[in-house]
């Protein structure tokens, strides 16, 4: 289990920002934490997979693709501030994050 600081909050915010920018081609002053990834960016679960490929690879999670499917399926994720609190619950707990519930 890794310890969540406010470097790696910061860090994952602006990796988040600054993805769903350069992905769905809007300014990165458009979004905020309560910017909708669908509505408003007209985002995809794909984009999500990429994320979590980011950050496995930053923080060299070990986690398996199907148990953040189960966790999401449990907590879905639309805004960009619910995926940056579920990032961030992936990387403190890694597969144990089903255990959570």
């Amino acid at each position: 289990m890794k310890k969540i600081t406010d470097e790696t909050r910061a860090e994952v915010s602006e990796v988040v920002y600054g993805f769903f920018a350069e992905e769905c081609e809007v300014g990165i002053e458009e979004i905020n934490d309560d910017t909708d990834i669908f509505q408003d960016l007209g985002g995809d679960s794909l984009m999500f997979l990429e994320l979590i490929e980011i950050f496995k690879k930053k923080y060299d999670l070990n986690i398996d693709l199907k148990t953040i499917g189960k966790y999401n399926v449990k907590h879905p994720v639309n805004t960009i501030g619910e995926l940056i609190k579920t990032q961030l619950l992936i990387i403190e707990h890694e597969n144990a994050i089903l255990e959570l519930d």
